[in-house]
């Protein structure tokens, strides 16, 4: 299947860069955060406990989700509801439940299938969702940076960010994300390491288009 994992932390550029390939290599993007993000609303909407793996496995199972340039629960637009703080918050406790990360793994397969292949990108998906993507990217940047872009970003769409708040929370989610027993953030043995921090987008997708061309003419 014609696959490129892109995983790593939160502002480290993975969708700027995960359209960017999929443009130039004519793919469709799955962006798996949107889809643990959509289950956390769906459990914060159902009043479940978010600490609670049955609960929270049980919403991702029912929830329909429906990715493109907006995200779609059961029909319903909630691309703006899932940046908020409190899916922000909780995102982390969620994705961590075995079933939750069960049932989306399975999900995220299904679309890349259906779609003749992806450029997808999350936490785990050159170790656990495609361990034979044809090409495993980890993009990283510096936790200045990343804490830098994500304030541009929420302030872009409207919503306050205190950069001290934003570099915190990200050292937080950073620590749950690589720390849990299941589907932890690392990268694959043979993962493409890229730091942004000082790399232009364009350098960083080029990069990963020139690999993924050269890979593809040895299949």
């Amino acid at each position: 299947m014609r696959v490129i994992a892109i995983d790593g932390p939160a502002g480290a550029g993975k969708s700027t860069v995960a359209r960017a390939c999929a443009e130039a290599l004519g793919l469709e993007v799955l962006n798996t955060g949107a889809m643990y993000r959509a289950v956390t609303y769906a459990a914060i909407s159902a009043g479940a406990d978010t600490s609670d793996n049955n609960a929270c496995t049980k919403a991702a199972s029912s929830a329909k989700i429906e990715l493109s340039d907006r995200v779609l629960l059961d029909g319903v637009d909630i691309s703006q509801e899932i940046r908020g703080a409190l899916v922000t918050s909780e995102v982390s406790t969620v994705s961590a439940h075995p079933g939750v990360r069960e049932v989306l793994v399975e999900k995220q397969r299904l679309w890349a299938s259906q779609h003749g292949g992806a450029v997808v990108e999350g936490r785990d998906i050159g170790t656990v969702v495609f361990p034979d993507a044809l090409v495993k990217v980890f993009l990283t940047a510096s936790d200045s940076e990343r804490a830098r872009r994500r304030v541009i970003d929420e302030q872009s769409a409207g919503r306050e960010a205190n950069f001290a708040d934003v570099e915190a929370d990200l050292a937080r989610r950073d620590a749950t994300d690589s720390g849990r027993s299941i589907s932890p953030l690392v990268a694959a043995k043979d993962a493409l390491i890229l730091d942004s921090t000082t790399m232009a987008i364009d350098e960083v997708v080029e990069t990963i288009v020139r690999e993924f061309l050269k890979r593809e003419v040895l299949q």
